[in-house]
């Protein structure tokens, strides 16, 4: 199973312990997957299951809220009233307010933000495999439901932005770190704690090819800088000899043609008295400049 699977398992056997939390996920899995209908004076509400984990969230919290059993095929008569009332869809009045948004008193308090986050996900959501990349969206099918669910997300601190997608519009993250803590808001701790895992490694990776690339971009560099020293010293050496430079230019000179892969601080420590690496690279300069102006 994908690991956008795998947290839609873990999600279907979170059920919220409040009354009001349940409502917020159902009034959400009804606005994402659920299609309203008024036909001949009777209200039918049914569900666009793709999934086994909504088809069970969607029934289980039809029997806790309304004690409705099996009503996945479809609900109508008095129990559609019954639900669409409760999570203000309906009116009461004979009309449906529709389902593109949620009613924002369901969802004024942090945790049925959570438990919206949670349903809306369920219903029309996915999560890219981290190791591939870090990417989570849920589909929207109108611009007011999309708002709707970027103010929600973001009400936690997160960043979503919406982008559009052929006739839809996507609520999307792209950040590991705010998607960790998204995983987090919905209460899926284990894809939590396995997407961790992927970015420490992640991580750690990157660290390591850091640092290596670093290290060859030295040695690259060492090498480059010894290759130019030794082409100036052969240089003095063929047109004037080495004696016609000072003393202490002589020395590091012959040092460097004995010890052409030496660090400048391993050249240093042959001198007596040894010299640092800023005293051998200020003497290989000049004997890089004597041989520039021959």
């Amino acid at each position: 199973m994908s690991f956008s699977g795998d947290v839609k398992v873990e999600l279907s056997d979170r059920i919220a312990g409040s009354r009001h939390c349940q409502l917020a996920e159902l009034a959400a899995i009804i606005s994402y997957a659920g299609n309203l209908c008024a036909a001949g004076g009777d209200v039918q509400l049914t569900i666009a299951v793709d999934n086994a984990m909504l088809k069970k969230k969607y029934e289980l919290l039809l029997s806790r809220l309304f004690q409705i059993e099996e009503g996945i095929e479809g609900l109508a008569g008095a129990d559609v009233l019954r639900v669409l009332e409760s999570i203000k869809m309906w009116d009461g009045d004979g009309r449906i307010k529709g389902n593109s948004v949620v009613d924002g008193l369901l969802i004024q308090q942090s945790c049925c933000r959570r438990a919206f986050i949670r349903g809306a996900f369920l219903a029309s959501g996915s999560i890219s495999d981290p190791r591939k990349a870090y990417h989570f969206e849920i589909v929207c099918s109108t611009d007011r439901q999309a708002e709707q669910l970027k103010d929600v997300i973001n009400s936690f601190g997160m960043d979503a932005k919406i982008v559009s997608r052929k006739k839809t519009q996507v609520v999307y993250i792209k950040e590991g770190a705010h998607i960790v803590d998204l995983l987090n808001i919905m209460e899926a701790h284990i894809a939590l704690m396995n997407l961790e895992n992927v970015r420490i490694v992640k991580e750690m990776r990157n660290s390591v090819n850091r640092q290596v690339n670093c290290e060859t971009a030295n040695i690259s560099k060492t090498v480059n800088a010894a290759v130019r020293q030794m082409e100036d010293i052969r240089y003095i050496q063929e047109k004037k000899g080495l004696e016609s430079l000072p003393d202490h230019l002589k020395e590091i000179a012959a040092l460097r043609l004995e010890y052409p892969d030496a660090s400048l601080k391993e050249l240093g420590s042959y001198l007596n008295p040894p010299v640092g690496k800023s005293g051998v690279n200020h003497r290989l300069r000049r004997i890089s400049e004597i041989a520039a102006k021959m």
